[in-house]
């Protein structure tokens, strides 16, 4: 196995955190690596800061503002080497964290894909998040289905793996790394190492996950795609639409309870014909 490893951080306005996500990265006990950092549009100028490091293994590469998905996507498109892990930019990998993925991945062929524990920081201080909780391993699609466990920072899997299971949806500004997870784990084994690897920070005010509301109406697109796509067993097939119908209506509720009429109308009507998909199937 190839012993380097390409690193993608996606970048929009942080410039006062990114010099802390790179100092994480060179501290790495695996320094066999390349570490890309894709500059989605920022302006709040972090060429000097990202710059300064001043190491020939960090490429600096600036496009247009596209949204964190076209951000990774282009930096596993530039990439050089068959394994990719990511990083967000307001986030922090342990010394060993590429060490323990990479050992893993090289002394078992048929893990392609791994993710890590994390501990969240809010404020300064450490504080129980549920999604540190609830980690699976193996053949996951199911729990995938329920929720998004698997943080982004946390993963490192095979570059031909990501590019076969279509790179992350471009039109998904929320919950598109659940979309990927879904679609890759029809494919593949997930593999979970407990250990907290990374440090996750929460709270701050530009997290996309803030500026939405209703999370599952993205996961419910997610589902019905992978519907869709016909590549899933009957069993999956099974699952998608028992989680499916679950999710809709959660979203009706949320709708009426935020008078969000348009949205009650359209949830409850793909309740409706998907329930009624599943009795006849």
């Amino acid at each position: 196995m190839n012993t380097y490893i390409s690193i993608i951080i996606p970048l929009y306005n942080r410039a006062g955190l990114i010099g802390r996500a790179i100092k994480s990265v060179l501290r790495q006990t695996h320094a066999n690596f390349e570490l890309l950092i894709v500059d989605d549009g920022s302006s709040d100028e972090p060429a000097s800061i990202i710059q300064s490091f001043a190491d020939k293994r960090i490429r600096y590469i600036r496009q247009s503002r596209g949204g964190v998905s076209a951000a990774r996507n282009r930096g596993v498109t530039e990439s050089r080497y068959p394994l990719i892990a990511f990083l967000d930019s307001d986030d922090e990998w342990l010394p060993n964290k590429l060490e323990r993925q990479y050992t893993l991945m090289r002394d078992n062929n048929a893990v392609r894909i791994c993710y890590t524990g994390e501990s969240w920081i809010r404020n300064g201080n450490p504080f129980p998040h549920r999604k540190s909780e609830q980690k699976f391993s193996g053949a996951i699609f199911r729990q995938c289905l329920n929720d998004c466990f698997i943080g982004c920072s946390t993963v490192m899997m095979e570059k031909a793996l990501f590019m076969r299971a279509g790179m992350f949806s471009l039109d998904f500004p929320v919950c598109e790394d659940y979309d990927l997870w879904l679609r890759i784990a029809t494919r593949s084994k997930i593999y979970y190492i407990n250990e907290p690897l990374i440090l996750k920070y929460g709270g701050h005010d530009d997290q996309l996950s803030r500026q939405y509301w209703g999370l599952d109406r993205y996961r419910i697109e997610a589902i019905r795609r992978i519907l869709a796509s016909g590549i899933l067993t009957d069993q999956q097939r099974r699952q998608a639409f028992d989680i499916l119908l679950k999710k809709c209506a959660i979203v009706v509720g949320g709708s009426l309870k935020r008078k969000r009429y348009d949205a009650f109308s359209l949830y409850f009507s793909i309740w409706r014909a998907q329930n009624l998909l599943e009795q006849l199937s």
